[in-house]
């Protein structure tokens, strides 16, 4: 049995009817055909499904579907601007070398975001810090915290613009 639900996925208002034991990224894959979102592990630990629920980041793989009833849910495709622009994140990464297989890209990207959002400048140690939920089997992180210190920089520039 389903039950209706209605929240706001990358800034618009959605409504999807949501098995009881569904998981957010079962809702975002199977149903609202949100395919960038990945699972790698489903138990919490690869973060390949990082998405971010009211600006938190969390592991859409242990996430309850039905608890987005009501929230924002932002994943990778919300960070695209009009006519596919990359945002300055994504856009870091791809300079950076920080997406090698890209996997592991998604959710390496939207743990950036939560870090930036709450963080603008953050230092090695707390982008690793911000990253210890996600794994990547290709790049050794230097190119990802490289990318997060080039986003950071793009970003507090484009707020003073």
């Amino acid at each position: 049995m389903k039950k209706p639900i209605a929240f706001v996925l990358n800034g618009t208002e959605v409504t999807a009817d949501v098995r009881p034991h569904w998981r957010l990224i079962d809702l975002l894959r199977e149903s609202l055909d949100h395919t960038g979102t990945k699972e790698g592990c489903g138990e919490g630990e690869c973060g390949a499904c990082t998405v971010l629920v009211d600006g938190r980041s969390i592991n859409s793989c242990l996430f309850p579907a039905l608890e987005v009833e009501g929230r924002a849910v932002t994943t990778i495709e919300g960070l695209l601007g009009p006519d596919n622009v990359l945002h300055p994140i994504q856009r870091a990464f791809v300079d950076e070398g920080g997406i090698q297989c890209g996997f592991c890209s998604p959710g390496m990207i939207m743990s950036t975001m939560a870090l930036l959002d709450r963080n603008p400048d953050p230092t090695d140690e707390e982008i690793r810090e911000a990253l210890l939920g996600n794994l990547c089997r290709c790049t050794g992180y230097v190119q990802i915290v490289e990318s997060v210190k080039r986003a950071a920089a793009a970003l507090r520039e484009s707020d003073h613009d």
